[in-house]
């Protein structure tokens, strides 16, 4: 009886010897695997016999293989590697942005400087051909770098749409695999022990599904774990997993959407929703940074192309007879988009559509912008800073003009408002002949040569199209402290047309007849200016001048001050340094986060490693360790066998 129970015992103990060295090979071989977790023998002391003289020992059993397993760090390293993935694939794709926006001779700032250069060379020379001809190679550069960076940034959209198409297949996949591995589990789980390596290949792809969106688990009783997305949307809940949806935005279709399928239809995952992940850094991306690319770009393209044809119109052309300047640049129009969900006829079409109109593109601003009813009134969001306001038809805002449609628009209707967005995208040049350049004024301004005073004439500038050459102005100072009288009369009849009085102040142009006229020193009492039709408009540069000043002018991003004037605004140059700028900062802080996020994963990776990856050295003192006790373990059975075979020769 001894001789058995001493070979039991060891047995026992050759056993657990054997299932720790078998577990130990397991640890080595699988010490360079991604996810892999650290297994170990758990002993348990066999319950001892009880005999007259006490408790006699058994032995050893194998309870059970456990992993080494840290919930908090494996939350850690899930989240920050989310985090590090999200800062990685935005800064990629800020990093393309940032080469559209540059600087020096391939920037849209130095063909903007060398268009205004050029009409200074063909103010000096109107009549020169070659001058002209020059301008209008030069606006043909300046239309194709907008048009080029609006290509760029319709290629960096593609390139978004392509990886977001990958990263959402991957999510399905990864998402049905830990509903499957969950099934798996919840069966093993049935036998008492835990499935080591399929909780390992469950972590695993959970780690793999959050480094493309933020996700959250919560274990269930039976091994299995639900996984969530989108701020609480369910996206695997135990055996079973939902699939994510992309799809065209219902605004923009050249714009992805992504969303959950539920048995209810699908439902919208906006990026502020997705969170982190490399999912969440491309929605973030082309939902924020591109809108304010694209913004930024056309609310220079649309000030710039509308300045300029301004104040072509303004001018006399090189033909004959001179005619009024044609437009030199075309601009992509703005565009009211409706929700695919709006009203529509039986034919499919929207019942009703929302137009815009630019009236002053100096006023238009980097945004884009949400219009919705909110039950009482149609509420105007600016998306750029989230300012709001409640229009009509007929609104003017920002420089554009809101038209409703007829008929109005539904109640549950809902538009975004582009006008700017595709501007640049769709600008060209559509002069063609450089006499149609207008070089000329349709006015000129003359002092009285009996005029005692010391004013002189300055600058003259046609600032409307309602100017008429026809009627010749006569300003006549009444006294040396500005007050004069003015009449317009026709030039051919000389009928008095109108008539009227104002004081002259320093700094201050004196308006009429869609003109303004500056004056520098003091008039004097009796002191007449004239301004009259233009008689020679080849010889004429005044347009050309006004027309190269706008290069020191402020027409982009200009304001309203409230009282009918403009405040505000930048130079060409300088709102194509300020969007550079913008780009640049948000690069900058995208490489920052992306620097930081991607070492705290590193090291929470580290953490997790040290807690339950595999170190080769402990585990080949540990196979030392239990080869020593394997051997121990069959002396022990050896002795056994021998003292079995001493008491069958005694028995005999």
């Amino acid at each position: 009886m001894g001789s058995s129970a001493l070979m039991s015992i060891a047995t026992r103990a050759m056993f657990a010897n054997y299932a720790a060295l078998q577990t130990t090979g397991h640890n080595i071989a699988n010490a360079s695997v991604t996810g892999y977790s650290r297994q170990e023998v758990q002993l348990q002391t066999a319950n001892g016999q009880f005999t007259g003289a006490g408790f006699f020992g058994k032995g050893v059993d194998v309870k059970t293989v456990a992993r080494a397993f840290d919930q908090f760090l494996l939350r850690e390293s899930v989240a920050t590697r989310s985090m590090a993935a999200f800062d990685s694939e935005r800064l990629d794709r800020l990093s393309q942005l940032e080469r559209v926006f540059s600087g020096g001779e391939q920037g849209v700032g130095h063909a903007a400087g060398e268009f205004l250069n050029a009409v200074v060379d063909m103010a000096s020379h109107p009549q020169d051909l070659a001058a002209r001809q020059v301008v209008l190679s030069r606006a043909g550069d300046l239309a194709r770098r907008f048009t080029t960076a609006g290509e760029q940034l319709d290629a960096i959209q593609t390139g978004v749409t392509d990886a977001l198409r990958a990263a959402v297949a991957r999510v399905n996949e990864l998402s049905a695999n830990i509903a499957q591995v969950n099934d798996r589990i919840a069966v093993a789980k049935g036998t008492g022990h835990t499935p080591n390596d399929l909780l390992d290949q469950r972590d695993q792809l959970i780690a793999e599904l959050g480094s493309y969106m933020e996700v959250t688990t919560i274990p269930a009783d039976d091994g299995t774990i639900s996984v969530f997305v989108g701020g609480g949307q369910r996206l695997v809940l135990g055996a079973q997993s939902l699939k994510l949806d992309l799809s065209p935005d219902p605004y923009d279709a050249s714009r992805m959407a992504l969303g959950i399928v539920e048995t209810s239809g699908v439902r919208a995952l906006p990026y502020t929703l997705v969170g982190s992940g490399s999912v969440g850094g491309l929605l973030r991306f082309q939902d924020d940074d591109l809108v304010r690319a694209r913004t930024l770009l056309g609310q220079m393209a649309s000030a710039v192309a509308s300045t300029v044809n301004t104040q072509q119109s303004y001018g006399l052309d090189l033909r004959v007879p001179p005619g009024s300047g044609a437009p030199l640049f075309a601009v992509g129009a703005p565009q009211a988009l409706p929700a695919q969900t709006n009203a529509r006829t039986g034919t499919g079409a929207f019942v009703s559509n929302v137009a815009l109109t630019v009236t002053d593109a100096q006023q238009l601003q980097a945004s884009e912008y949400s219009l919705v009813n909110n039950g009482s009134a149609w509420v105007l969001t600016r998306l750029a800073d989230g300012s709001s306001q409640t229009v009509v038809d007929g609104s003017v805002v920002d420089g554009f003009r809101i038209s409703l449609g007829t008929p109005a628009p539904a109640a549950t209707d809902r538009y975004l408002l582009q006008p700017v967005t595709r501007a640049a995208s769709g600008m060209a040049r559509v002069l063609d002949d450089p006499r149609a350049l207008a070089a000329a004024l349709p006015v000129t301004a003359d002092t009285a040569p009996a005029n005692t005073g010391s004013a002189t004439v300055s600058a003259l500038r046609v600032v409307s199209t309602t100017v008429n050459p026809q009627n010749t102005a006569t300003i006549t100072f009444t006294n040396a402290n500005g007050a004069y009288n003015w009449e317009l009369r026709d030039r051919t009849t000389n009928a008095l047309v109108s008539s009227g009085a104002g004081t002259w102040t320093a700094g201050q142009p004196i308006a009429l007849n869609g003109f303004e006229l500056d004056l520098a020193g003091v008039p004097a009492t009796g002191d007449v200016f004239t301004v009259g039709k233009t008689l020679y408009p080849g010889s004429n540069n005044g347009n050309a001048l006004a027309m190269a000043a706008l290069r020191d002018a402020l027409i982009v991003g200009r304001v309203g001050n409230g009282a009918g004037g403009l405040t505000g605004g930048r130079t060409v140059t300088d709102a194509w340094a300020d969007a550079m700028g913008d780009i640049g900062v948000r690069a900058q802080s995208a490489r920052t986060a992306a620097e930081i996020s991607t070492q705290v994963a590193a090291n929470a990776e580290q953490a997790l490693s040290e807690r339950t990856g595999v170190n080769l050295d402990e585990e080949a003192a540990r196979l030392m360790q239990f080869q020593q006790g394997y051997q121990a373990a069959a002396k022990v059975l050896q002795i056994a066998q021998s003292v079995f075979d001493t008491l069958l020769d005694a028995a005999q």
